[in-house]
């Protein structure tokens, strides 16, 4: 069991299995798919993420460094989340950017699905968890790796 401390973006807790993404994550990319096309399980359509492709991302505690690419990346979660194919929580290993927060917090306020996100866990977090490991969030910004 590997325990980690970060910043809360949004309070809440958590259980869930890890989806480790080492680059960085195209939020619209990975979304489009799924929200285009009505695909419930979320899989990731990001071709250029080979740690996330073709993997289901609704439901995980959705592991990765930083978002990257478009400017719709706040409002494309707030999406997942309100057509309840959101991941179980954000954990970034850097700090989070302004759209990634801006649709976690919307995400948090306007619908019932809220995604505790927590942030600046540093790279030790991203080098601890693997893909498939149980993932536990407290509202502190406490991750434990189990």
């Amino acid at each position: 069991m590997k325990v980690f401390h970060g910043r809360v973006v949004v309070p809440g807790e958590a259980r869930a299995t890890a989806l480790v993404s080492h680059g960085g994550f195209n939020t619209l990319a990975s979304f489009q798919h799924s929200l285009m096309f009505g695909d419930k399980t979320a899989k990731c359509g990001d071709q250029n993420n080979p740690d996330l492709y073709n993997r289901p991302m609704a439901g995980t505690a959705l592991c990765m460094p930083q978002t990257i690419g478009s400017t719709t990346g706040g409002m494309v979660l707030y999406c997942a989340s309100a057509m309840g194919r959101s991941p179980a929580c954000l954990l970034f290993s850097k700090p989070i950017d302004s759209l990634a927060a801006a649709g976690a917090i919307l995400s948090d306020v306007w619908t019932d699905h809220p995604m505790p996100t927590v942030d600046s866990l540093g790279d030790a977090f991203l080098e601890a968890v693997q893909t498939g490991d149980q993932i536990e969030v407290a509202s502190d910004g406490t991750v434990t790796v189990l």
